[in-house]
């Protein structure tokens, strides 16, 4: 048989009682009166609160990664793209050059037939249907001559003593050079002035 102390019914303030433990028999002491549930509820809460944070943190983290990831394929499948359409066009480069010394054996000759002219005429439509379809697709011709050479850009071939221009200028293009995409897909073939050195 259990039995229970109790203090006063009430406070001298008005206020119940404070909850007392129970004894046995034995007069060892029981369990703790249980935790108030609204305590209880409210940690629970602060709890799951923490791991949704966490969680959406997690969420955040992993959806930039995966941003990030997406933009770097896309990069790489247009750079791709570009390089194996560079690849094919670059095979059509040699018809122009063909076209251009055609032309410029025309300009050269003295009295060209007649009949000639048909050819001519011929070739120069060729010529600007080519460049037209490489500029579509984003091929632009460089313009060399009487600019600064560029290791990057120009392939020197010889060099030429000039004073007209100045050192390490392109005198002569000997072959055009092409950018695809503002990427070199063809450098220029040039000469480069050079100054002779001043004697003593």
């Amino acid at each position: 048989m259990t039995w229970r102390k109790y203090k006063n019914p009430a406070e001298p303030d008005g206020t119940d009682p404070a909850p007392v433990e129970e004894e046995n028999q034995d007069g060892a002491e029981a369990v703790a009166a249980p935790v108030d549930p609204v305590v209880q509820l409210q940690a629970d809460l602060n709890a799951a609160k923490s791991e949704v944070a966490e969680w959406q943190d997690r969420f955040l983290r992993k959806a930039a990664e995966f941003e990030n990831y997406r933009k770097r394929v896309e990069k790489e499948k247009l750079d791709s793209i570009t390089l194996a359409k560079g690849s094919v066009l670059v095979e059509f480069l040699p018809v122009i050059d063909a076209c251009e010394r055609a032309l410029k054996s025309f300009s050269e000759a003295q009295s060209p037939a007649a009949g000639m002219q048909q050819y001519v005429e011929g070739v120069q439509l060729l010529y600007r249907q080519l460049l037209d379809t490489m500029g579509r697709v984003g091929v632009v011709a460089m313009e060399t001559e009487g600019k600064p050479f560029d290791p990057h850009m120009h392939e020197a071939l010889s060099r030429e003593e000039n004073l007209e221009f100045e050192e390490n200028t392109v005198v002569r293009e000997l072959r055009r050079g092409y950018l695809f995409k503002d990427k070199l897909l063809r450098p220029a073939q040039v000469i480069v002035a050079f100054h002779p050195v001043a004697k003593d």
